[in-house]
């Protein structure tokens, strides 16, 4: 229980990105927004890959399962249509689309936007959660592994702070309010986090499937909307060199420090 503070490291990152507001006179430039979109995905695909899907075939080894890539499978399967379901219900926008999608609602934008991100931010707390349940119930996930984690997603909260609360400043909310929303959108990387570790602290035995829910919950996330933003109109090219930068850097993450 120690090491459960580290829940908390992937919000300083979004605190710190969202901080920017008070520092930016305008809107992020397009180019930088396209690379730190796609920054954020690289990241995210690396890290389901390196800290949830092989630790989770790992584990499915330590296990003895008969069949070890099965529980990587299913749980990837059952986060990604867990994602879908919360996508369809929750009423959200992002920042390429005009229409909102979800339950229909007369919410303002900068609502619906605050609703987009933390949507965004609720399967890197899932997987913080189910890597530390598996580092303090003595799996085969080491304390660097779950560093590792934890710092890639700080790093790419960084950025996705300031995603949000610039455009939130632009629809005419004050640079505090805006603080304050892209605050509340990475609060619930923690709660996830820490509701995901003590459901997996009570069913250890299913650590395997955990691991890959996680991973198959940020896989729908960079499928559905960061890709699909970063591709958008101009300057794609520009958000491949990003999600290129944040693949390998999370990848030499978790393979050095993991």
């Amino acid at each position: 229980m120690n090491d459960l503070y580290l829940v908390l490291i992937p919000l300083l990152g979004t605190i710190l990105g969202a901080s920017l507001v008070f520092f930016l006179k305008r809107d992020l430039n397009p180019k930088l927004q396209k690379i730190l979109i796609g920054f954020a995905a690289g990241v995210m695909i690396a890290a389901s890959i390196w800290s949830l899907i092989i630790p989770s075939i790992e584990e499915a080894q330590n296990q003895n399962m008969s069949i070890t890539w099965l529980p990587a499978a299913l749980g990837f399967a059952a986060g990604m249509i867990f994602l879908l379901i919360f996508d369809s219900l929750i009423p959200h926008q992002h920042l390429d689309n005009d229409k909102p999608e979800g339950i229909k609602t007369h919410l303002p934008k900068s609502k619906l936007l605050f609703f987009s991100v933390t949507l965004h931010n609720i399967p890197e707390g899932l997987a913080v959660g189910a890597v530390l349940a598996g580092l303090i119930n003595n799996s085969n996930i080491s304390f660097m592994a779950a560093l590792s984690l934890v710092i890639g997603i700080a790093i790419q909260n960084f950025p996705e702070g300031a995603i949000v609360s610039m455009p939130l400043y632009n629809t005419g909310l004050t640079k505090k309010r805006s603080f304050l929303y892209g605050i509340i959108s990475g609060v619930v990387e923690p709660i996830a986090a820490i509701l995901m570790f003590f459901l997996v602290s009570y069913l250890n035995f299913l650590l395997p499937y955990f691991l890959s829910f996680a991973a198959g919950a940020m896989i729908y996330v960079v499928v559905e909307e960061l890709i699909p933003e970063s591709q958008s109109g101009k300057h794609s090219n520009m958000a491949t060199i990003g999600l290129m930068v944040g693949f390998v850097l999370m990848m030499i993450l978790d393979i050095a420090l993991g």
